[in-house]
């Protein structure tokens, strides 16, 4: 893992977004009166015919982009995670997921990294909300290198696509040369026998750090990387649950809906085993620097090794 080298999410999503407009003439951007936050600058400065800022008005966002959809088009609509999941939640069920229209829905600012915009920003309810939209593609990459590769492919699929992004620099985990994204398909990011960390978007550096810390104790954890969570990886799923016999899920996200409850539902069914869940556990953040809000909350390499610990004694 190069951690030396940090970028956030949304840097390269403005990034990815510009490359994909100089080779498809079809790509649109909608942003919300955001676009030096989400990024969206970079493609608007390259292709301004190809750009709209509809102000502050998520809900008509939506519901434009879909229109866009119906011609032709492939409409990115971008903007905070709380304000694309939370005030267009009913234009992208009823407008977008329900006829199923070729819509990207790039949102960033994601979970309680936001950190100093405090608990009204820091939206830990969009992956439920998104997946439990019928046909929805849930996607949470986590890092510059699977965010390019994330945009290139939701932008090659056809269908609804939830995209989700963050705010604070991370570690760049994966080389572009040697990885093979594909949409609904994990990444073993660490080989492991004990225990399987399962984690998605920003929170897999840091389970790939405890992976490393835990191993110099003698526990080997294996590490997947769901960029995907709709539709869930299940074979890589069952697979590390019968090999392993134990799951600890890390998202930074609520653990009600989110990729924790995704593996347990599945796992309940098909294989039951321990699944300790690490996240938002049902409360609202605060204000504060996003790292800190993270420590706080149990979204740290600590609390990890932790829960780990913890799974491999039961």
């Amino acid at each position: 893992m190069a951690d030396v080298i940090k970028k956030a999410t949304r840097e390269s999503y403005g990034e990815a977004l510009a490359e994909l407009g100089a080779v498809n003439d079809k790509i649109i951007v909608f942003d919300a009166d955001l676009s030096g936050s989400t990024k969206t600058s970079v493609f608007k400065k390259a292709f301004p015919d190809r750009f709209f800022n509809v102000g502050i008005a998520e809900a008509n966002m939506m519901s434009i982009g879909a229109g866009a959809a119906t011609t032709g088009l492939i409409p990115f609509c971008s903007t905070f995670a709380m304000f694309a999941a939370g005030r267009g939640f009913e234009q992208i069920r009823n407008s977008i997921g329900y006829p199923h229209l070729n819509v990207k829905i790039a949102a960033t600012h994601a979970g309680l990294s936001v950190g100093e915009d405090g608990a009204s920003h820091q939206c830990n309810e969009d992956i439920s909300l998104m997946r439990v939209i019928p046909g929805m593609t849930v996607i949470s990459p986590s890092d510059d290198t699977t965010t390019k590769a994330a945009i290139k492919a939701a932008a090659e699929y056809y269908g609804p696509v939830y995209i989700r992004l963050g705010r604070m620099a991370v570690p760049v985990i994966y080389n572009p040369d040697e990885l093979d994204y594909k949409i609904g398909k994990g990444i073993v990011a660490a080989e492991g026998d004990d225990v399987t960390i399962v984690a998605t978007g920003i929170m897999v550096s840091s389970a790939l750090e405890a992976s490393k810390q835990l191993k110099e104790e003698g526990i080997s954890a294996r590490v997947i990387d769901i960029h995907t969570i709709k539709p869930l990886d299940k074979d890589l799923i069952l697979k590390a649950a019968k090999e392993t016999g134990k799951i600890v899920t890390v998202e930074e996200h609520s653990i009600i809906g989110g990729l924790g409850s995704a593996i347990s539902e599945f796992l309940s069914e098909e294989y039951p085993i321990p699944v300790i869940k690490i996240g938002v556990n049902d409360v609202f953040g605060e204000s504060g620097p996003g790292a800190e809000v993270l420590k706080k909350y149990g979204l740290s390499v600590e609390n990890i090794i932790d829960k780990v610990k913890l799974a491999v004694a039961k």
